[in-house]
């Protein structure tokens, strides 16, 4: 069998799907692996290091859909790529349905099979496949050193002879796995650090990284069994709305990482919050791509309101391509061989799988 992967838009997606040590990993199942041209040469990964471990590289794009029994990407194939996929062919990624929901029933009605990585349950068994675990990790890192770049004054206390520099505070809005290690690598470079989260499971989290929960009084537990956040009631709303109003009063830098799978991020930071913040403190909205948690949020720019910076990307994670893919092909890589039959050497679409019947698209 043959498993390939072509080059995702540049402008928007700087990851791939496979690296040469996974190269290795698909040999030992018994796949033969194509690629495209130069298709990790903007990593600094050369068409010969992927070669030089058995793969192929092919000129045209085109040659490595008709070739290739599964095709691995980060995300949804153009519509020229798509018009390419043929009946029975595999495609797996991030393929987003709830934005590309018609696209893929189209698709599926071709019997085209489709897995989207971000369906995956959260089970025990799916953790190493977990891509939106391991990126989130990376976006939560990340996060914190883009909006302390931008924040003028020092993060840890100082204690000098001209005098004392105090310590920056931060406020981690969402204590998922973004939020956990945004947490993280705030305090570690010497932060204090308040969190707040909808998940009452988070406290704990929260405080054993050093950060202080922030709890709303009488506070309800917003979590689905799958263990993400749910909507909160109007009550609620309110309740952490005044909570973090008095709490935004005395912050310098916020971290946004509240998300709600397939809808509309949740607006928490509200504009008369904004208003009552110290001027020169930074937001950064990583939730900026699903609409923001702030009033403010705008992609791939830096607004200012009452002399607060307010921050969200596209894609955080092209500015951390290397390691991103280092982990995305890992997952990709584990899950592709949950579906391999091992013993006939062929792909296997076992629907007693809940890993692979909540990740296809019918």
């Amino acid at each position: 069998m043959r498993i390939g992967s072509i080059l995702e838009n540049q402008n928007i997606e700087k990851r791939v799907a496979i690296t040469p040590e996974i190269v290795k990993k698909y040999k030992s199942l018994g796949f033969e692996i194509c690629l495209s041209e130069n298709y990790g040469l903007h990593l600094g990964i050369k068409d010969s290091e992927y070669s030089s471990l058995g793969a192929e590289i092919f000129k045209e794009e085109k040659e490595v859909i008709e070739k290739a029994d599964v095709i691995v990407q980060l995300g949804m194939l153009t519509d020229d790529k798509i018009s390419l996929v043929r009946e029975n062919q595999i495609l797996i990624g991030v393929l987003n349905p709830y934005e590309n929901k018609e696209k893929l029933q189209n698709l599926a009605k071709k019997k085209i099979n489709l897995f989207s990585l971000e369906l995956l349950p959260r089970i025990t068994r799916a953790q190493s496949m977990d891509i939106l675990s391991s990126q989130a990790n990376l976006a939560g890192y990340k996060a914190v050193i883009e909006a302390f770049a931008n924040f003028e004054k020092a993060i840890p206390m100082m204690m000098t002879a001209a005098g004392t520099v105090p310590a920056a505070k931060v406020l981690v809005v969402g204590a998922g796995v973004a939020g956990l290690q945004a947490i993280a690598t705030a305090k570690r470079m010497g932060a204090i650090v308040f969190a707040t989260d909808v998940r009452m499971a988070s406290k704990e989290q929260v405080e054993s990284l050093g950060g202080k929960f922030l709890t709303v009084e009488g506070s309800e537990n917003l979590e689905t069994e799958g263990g993400y956040a749910k909507e909160a009631s109007e009550e609620f709303k309110k309740k952490q709305e005044d909570l973090l109003s008095e709490t935004l009063k005395k912050i310098d830098i916020v971290i946004c990482t509240a998300l709600i799978p397939g809808k509309k991020a949740p607006l928490i930071i509200k504009e008369g919050m904004i208003k009552n913040m110290q001027p020169g403190s930074v937001i950064y909205d990583l939730a900026a791509i699903q609409g923001g948690n702030t009033a403010f949020t705008e992609v791939d720019k830096i607004i200012k309101k009452n002399g607060v910076k307010i921050m969200g990307e596209n894609n955080i994670l092209n500015k951390l391509p290397v390691s991103a893919s280092s982990l995305y092909a890992k997952n990709m890589f584990n899950f592709v061989d949950n579906l391999f039959d091992k013993e006939n050497k062929k792909i296997n679409i076992k629907l007693e799988d809940e890993i692979i019947e909540k990740t296809l698209i019918k």
